[in-house]
């Protein structure tokens, strides 16, 4: 299935039962879905395949480099594509309210999330039909 010239989804999250949930949700609506667990291994995989990317999914409080961090590199890479930050703690942290300002977001996901919210709203990025079963 391809919804753009880019048709596929990068996740990065270091907790990889986390991650391996919302690929797999994912992947049975038929989305393409390359998820990491390491931030710099997924930086290096995205330089190397920008094009391929409509949407990258990344947690903001990961080792070695944070999400706002990450962020700001692949926007470097592909300004236009979509980023969905998501995060177990409190939006009210003053590290997300100064991290969040320094990247555009489209999406801040709250941790945890159903399976059916977080699918609605990759299928609301690539703009496609929610099935009924999807809006309840």
């Amino acid at each position: 299935m391809t919804f753009h010239n880019a048709d596929s989804v990068l996740m990065l999250d270091d907790e990889y039962d986390i991650m391996s949930i919302l690929i797999l949700a994912l992947e049975r609506q038929g989305f393409h879905v390359i998820g990491f667990t390491e931030p710099l291994l997924a930086l290096d995989h995205f330089q190397k395949n920008s094009e391929r990317y409509w949407l990258v999914v990344a947690d903001i409080r990961m080792p070695l480099i944070d999400g706002y961090q990450f962020i700001k590199r692949v926007k470097e890479v592909k300004h236009d594509v979509k980023v969905f930050f998501m995060s177990a703690f409190l939006t009210d942290d003053i590290q997300y309210r100064v991290g969040l300002t320094s990247v555009k977001v489209d999406e801040y996901i709250e941790k945890p999330i159903s399976l059916n919210d977080f699918v609605r709203l990759v299928k609301n990025i690539f703009h496609l039909p929610i099935s009924d079963n999807q809006q309840k």
